[in-house]
């Protein structure tokens, strides 16, 4: 087994478990991409087992802290197995899951989120890559299930020296998939659409947002970055008389008018804009346009922490906008998915958007991605989905 040797002081994070080795943390050592290594201290004691990433800055992904745990088939089995059995057991009101979310649950780079009777998977690092045969047949024994679609065309593979795959890795036949969530209905195509199909991480946020449009009476409803109109529907749900959806892609748009008939609302309710977000909002404050509550769900604004500057005036002016656009009382729910954001300076990018919009607001409450989305203690990283609540004074 070939090793690799770690830097003196630098094996800090391996001793708190933490999953990842940068390119600069290593003295020596080398191995083919994907292939198992040894990580060491710089004195030759013994670490981790890693997956070695020879075109990527995060140079090795811990695989098991102990020693004795053999990295083979076996290995891939149990650690499926035990993600999978973790979602069993968590309150999930739905039948789209996220069965496997990376270094949560010792896979790093392996995503996988079941869609009814589909599951559709991203193996986005060397690691992972190597082992997707012996990963496939794992998924598909710990599920009992025949099709799995490989959606590994995320730019994060070029980081790895990977190209991108899209296409049925286990069975075959429609792509177009039906989930349940909460009662509503939604459909997705595992092929085209965002990520591996949909954002299963906001499942918890849209049922909340349904129970505040209802306890609070919410008329006016403005959804923007609605994708395929996941909150609009949880709008309608809380008894919404008018959901405005905004989106700059046309197909998604079409997806969510569908999503209203298919759960049986008034389509009169319901309104749609193929439009920029930011030139929207502003034109709604030139027309004097407001709102009992407002979605801000963005894509990312940063990549990373060097992002962060130019992302956190972006975050700020749409939420400014938003603030503007409320009637006092009114909710906002807003969010960042962006991994250079952290908590602490999200809700403080906001508090700024607060105070250059001259109102102030109650934070109710901080969201988060849903259960099946763990971080772990070791691994804060993993938090990547934050939200604020905030009811306009």
């Amino acid at each position: 087994m070939k090793s690799v040797r770690i830097r003196e002081g630098k094996e800090r994070s391996l001793l708190r478990k933490h999953p990842w080795v940068f390119e600069g943390s290593i003295a020596k050592g080398k191995a083919d991409a994907g292939e198992t290594v040894r990580v060491e201290t710089h004195e030759g004691r013994f670490l981790a087992w890693g997956a070695f990433s020879p075109s990527s800055s995060i140079r090795v992904r811990a695989w098991t802290f102990d020693e004795a745990e053999r990295v083979d088939a076996a290995f891939f089995q149990r650690r499926v197995q035990q993600a999978v059995a973790l979602r069993a057991r968590l309150p999930i009101d739905s039948d789209g899951v996220r069965l496997v979310h990376g270094e949560a649950d010792g896979l790093p780079g392996l995503i996988v989120d079941r869609y009814a009777d589909v599951l559709s998977a991203q193996f986005l690092s060397t690691g992972v890559e190597r082992w997707k045969d012996v990963i496939a047949a794992a998924l598909l024994a710990a599920t009992g299930l025949t099709r799995l679609y490989e959606r590994s065309d995320s730019s994060v593979r070029g980081l790895e020296g990977l190209e991108p795959v899209s296409g049925w890795l286990r069975g075959g036949g429609d792509t177009a998939v039906t989930i349940r969530e909460h009662g509503w209905r939604l459909t997705l195509d595992v092929a085209e659409g965002h990520k591996t199909g949909y954002y299963l991480d906001q499942r918890d946020n849209r049922l909340r947002f349904a129970e505040w449009v209802k306890r609070l009476g919410a008329k006016r409803v403005l959804n923007c970055y609605s994708y395929t109109g996941g909150f609009s529907v949880a709008a309608l749900a809380g008894g919404a008389e008018r959901v405005v959806s905004v989106d700059s892609s046309g197909p998604a748009l079409a997806r969510a008018q569908a999503h209203v008939a298919l759960n049986g609302f008034d389509p009169a309710r319901a309104e749609f804009a193929d439009a920029d977000v930011n030139q929207y909002l502003r034109g709604c404050l030139q027309r004097e346009e407001r709102f009992d509550a407002i979605v801000l769900d963005p894509p990312k604004f940063a990549a990373s922490a060097a992002h962060a500057d130019r992302a956190a005036r972006a975050y700020k002016d749409i939420n400014r906008l938003a603030l503007k656009l409320l009637e006092p009382g009114g909710l906002l729910l807003t969010f960042s998915c962006s991994g250079g954001i952290g908590p602490d300076l999200f809700h403080k990018i906001v508090a700024g958007a607060g105070s250059d919009a001259g109102v102030d607001g109650y934070l109710l409450a901080r969201l988060e991605a849903a259960c099946d989305h763990p971080t772990t203690l070791a691994y804060p990283e993993g938090e990547y989905l934050k939200g604020l609540v905030v009811m306009k004074r």
